[in-house]
């Protein structure tokens, strides 16, 4: 039986407060929410940071994870944190862009042009801008994650734009990713991600995009036997705070929490890059996946003018720029 909104919400707001409530007389503990399992990078990765937190508080914050969309799924998550229910939630740059324009800078197709790029400005002023850019909103971000680059999975290959004509493929509900679809030649079709699986066995959409590690963390490569290596969008995923409950901590705890949470995006970085290689392995010998390397240039230059129109976006401009500018640097 699925929980209503409002319950959720009753409930997670009683729990924190018991928690703020206990934690006056000993430790603060900060409830974290995410949709991953415990075997997951990102879940490893957020444990490694909360061990952090403890050492550098000397055990006065405390960070409690809890995994699988157990507090809710991961929009749900950040509404609750909006509303101070939740301290810290994991969300993606691409969901994120609903709530902070500012986040869109980094769901632009093709706007990375490698791996060293993307670091790059996750790591730069421009990064930490963005971060800092959604206080009012209810939230500030504390780190990126990497979560790889996104291709097209199908059941049939995807080499060029024009192979996506009449395709119904599923996308975040990002406002970028419908316009990249749509400027690709496909039919976007927003979904959520656990309905993904029963929508490619049935047919209800054509194909999906995602990194590597969605063929076997989520089993889509039992239903898509045909990965595009087209790697059209670089999109973190983003780990925020309540800003009520960032405002009232300690100048020197909100110090120990930035630091360990951006040594733990480092941490996250050697992870990523061993999972999606035992993804690529497993879904190549297990489920019988074909790899497919495309000739990226088409796709580039069909999502050009996404590009082009962002420049001339007062919101999210000087963020490209930002980024644009970091691409041939060391």
């Amino acid at each position: 039986m699925r929980i209503s909104k409002k319950v959720l919400v009753t409930f997670v707001t009683c729990a924190l407060a018991a928690t703020t409530s206990f934690s006056t007389l000993a430790a603060t503990t900060l409830k974290l929410s995410h949709n991953q399992d415990r075997n997951h990078p990102v879940h490893q990765s957020m444990q490694y940071m909360a061990d952090k937190v403890k050492e550098y508080t000397n055990d006065q914050v405390r960070i409690r994870i809890y995994p699988n969309g157990q507090l809710g799924t991961q929009r749900e998550s950040m509404e609750l944190l909006q509303n101070g229910a939740l301290a810290i939630v994991k969300s993606n740059a691409s969901e994120l862009e609903a709530f902070e324009p500012a986040y869109g800078a980094f769901n632009i197709p093709y706007i990375f042009r490698d791996r060293d790029h993307y670091y790059r400005a996750m790591e730069s002023d421009v990064g930490e801008k963005i971060l800092a850019a959604s206080h009012k909103k209810g939230f500030v971000g504390l780190t990126y994650y990497d979560a790889g680059a996104r291709s097209f999975y199908a059941n049939k290959e995807i080499k060029t734009p024009a192979d996506l004509k009449g395709m119904k493929i599923r996308v975040q509900p990002s406002p970028t990713a419908v316009e990249m679809i749509k400027m690709m030649g496909g039919s976007p079709t927003p979904l959520s991600y656990g309905e993904l699986y029963t929508a490619l066995q049935q047919g209800v959409v054509d194909g999906a995009e995602n990194n590597e590690t969605a063929l076997t963390t989520a089993r889509h490569g039992e239903v898509a036997k045909f990965f595009s290596k087209d790697e059209h969008t670089m999109i973190p995923d983003v780990l925020v705070i309540s800003s009520k409950v960032w405002d009232g901590l300690k100048e020197e705890e909100r110090q120990a929490i930035k630091k360990a949470a951006k040594e733990s995006m480092q941490f996250h970085k050697t992870l990523w890059t061993e999972m999606t290689a035992k993804s690529i392995e497993e879904a190549q010998s297990t489920m019988k996946v074909k790899f497919i390397d495309v000739e990226k240039q088409p796709f580039v230059d069909a999502v050009k003018p996404m590009h082009e129109a962002a420049l001339q976006n007062p919101v999210i401009a000087d963020y490209v720029r930002g980024i644009d500018a970091l691409a041939n640097t060391q």
